[in-house]
């Protein structure tokens, strides 16, 4: 098997990943390698949402925040460590203004103050965003700046194990996609440092928000031994199907109709009417889970019960659910909706006699998205359902985001069990920013110390682990598994 050498290795070339890399580069560390299966692969870069957010602390307007504040804000749901959750705090600050730096788009007032709105679970206006591809306008900043480090990026490597001994993380070993046959297929990467940011377990998931590209490493770190934590807290919520999208934000708030069919797509019916007192009340639900997109028990009875009825129709009853922009029902009455509804609509101007018409007139690239992937959002229905999107547990690590008990492999990013239950929305990309920033100050402060283990001892027993998987290979294909 071919083995390098390398300081810090970087498993994964997502948001997270690609910050340590050229924050490593800022601190000095020269030999650095970024091995992922591509740079236009993974959740960062491709995916969104209506208005994809970036949650850091206040500094918008007249309204007083501080670190601890926000801390406390992170953790108010459980499954947060007070001590991560103020360094997220602290640290949000210097990771935006080093990705606005990079340049990307965040909008800004003439004065120079970044904008601020509220996102779900947000008790301030922390949130900002540059639109709905804000952490893919984050990967490629990130990539331009780390073509200027220099850095080795070998992309087309699937990560297979990670190499251990006793305690401590040493490396990996890949399997090469692009190579010419299969005695080359295999090479090993010796480390002093390892990132580990390979995101969350999305190829668990057959109804899923994360990208079908995107599959998730973090079995490697559970199979070496690495602690986790939180792994039941997933994060769900109503997502389309044909084109994986959060339909939140504006898809919600122009107030579309909700209808169910079954299979054959006979027997269409407005199935939540009956889970509600009145059409306005209805009404006033769907609007609200624009802003509360993702599932909270928080927000039972309220818009998190639209979720509950659609997980009962298409799971317990095998229907099929869908959004219609195409016309409000013949009940629909705009003025009876709530004073909250009614006056935002109004103030941007989405009074339209049709929830497309509205969603055109709120927030044209929102319909224009669907259409550039084939879906016509005024001719047809738009498929949905309730959807996991991000996996709020992970591995275990301590203040450096360093593993509680593999030293020296540093998860970041969403495969970090950091998030907590009720996290704000945005606040993942915050979270893997500021992971990078703190990995990557403590591998710098680190130096050349060598490696506390046997690295040919560790690949030895890797050698002879994949002989026998490859003598033994398992049978059947794990995307048929799940449904694709």
């Amino acid at each position: 098997m071919n083995t390098r050498r390398i300081h810090t290795l970087v498993i994964g070339s997502g948001a997270a990943g690609l910050c340590a890399a050229v924050r490593l580069h800022a601190l000095g560390v020269t030999d650095v390698l970024i091995c992922s299966e591509g740079l236009r692969m993974g959740t960062s870069i491709n995916t969104g949402s209506d208005k994809q957010t970036y949650y850091k602390l206040g500094m918008y307007g007249s309204e007083a925040d501080s670190p601890e504040a926000m801390a406390a804000d992170l953790a108010a749901g459980g499954s947060v460590h007070g001590d991560l959750a103020l360094a997220e705090a602290a640290l949000s600050m210097p990771a935006f203004f080093h990705l606005a730096a990079l340049g990307v788009a965040f909008p800004h007032d003439s004065y120079g103050q970044y904008i601020g709105y509220k996102t779900d679970h947000d008790p301030k206006r922390r949130a900002v965003s540059c639109g709905p591809y804000t952490s893919r306008d984050m990967c490629r900043a990130l990539i331009e700046r780390l073509k200027q480090t220099g850095y080795p990026v070998f992309e087309n490597r699937c990560a297979v194990r990670l190499l251990t001994q006793g305690n401590v993380c040493c490396g990996a070993v890949f399997v090469r996609r692009d190579a010419d046959d299969a005695s080359g297929a295999f090479e090993a990467v010796q480390a002093d440092h390892v990132v580990f940011a390979c995101g969350g377990p999305g190829g668990l998931y057959a109804r899923s928000v994360y990208p079908k590209v995107h599959t998730g490493a973090i079995g490697l770190a559970l199979a070496a031994g690495a602690k986790a934590r939180n792994l039941p807290e997933s994060q769900y919520g109503m997502a389309s199907l044909k084109f994986r999208w959060n339909v939140s934000g504006s898809y919600m708030q122009v107030l579309p109709r909700i209808v169910s069919r079954e299979a054959d797509g006979s027997d269409e019916r407005e199935f939540l009417r009956g889970w509600f007192d009145g059409t306005a009340a209805m009404y006033d639900a769907v609007f609200l889970k624009g802003y509360q997109w993702p599932f909270a028990a928080g927000h039972l009875p309220g818009s998190s019960l639209i979720d509950l009825v659609i997980y009962q129709e298409t799971e317990l009853k095998g229907r099929r659910v869908f959004l219609d922009y195409r016309s409000d029902p013949a009940d629909f009455d705009f003025p009876a909706l709530s004073e909250t509804a009614r006056a935002y609509l109004e103030r941007s101007g989405a009074c339209g006699d049709s929830p497309y018409r509205r969603l055109r007139q709120l927030n044209a690239p929102a319909a224009e998205l669907y259409r550039e992937h084939g879906i016509d959002l005024e001719h047809e229905p738009l498929e949905i359902a309730v959807c996991a999107q991000h996996n709020n547990g992970g591995l275990a690590a301590d203040l450096w985001w360093q593993s509680e008990n593999l030293r020296r492999l540093y998860p970041i990013g969403e495969v970090n069990g950091s998030h907590g239950v009720t996290r704000p929305g945005g606040t993942a990309l915050n979270a893997g920013q500021v992971g990078a920033f703190r990995a990557s100050e403590y591998i710098a402060a680190a130096g050349k110390v060598p490696l506390p283990c046997d690295f040919g001892q560790a690949l030895r027993e890797a050698e002879c682990e994949l002989d026998r998987r490859l003598e033994n290979p398992v049978s059947g294909d794990w995307k048929t598994v799940r449904g694709d």
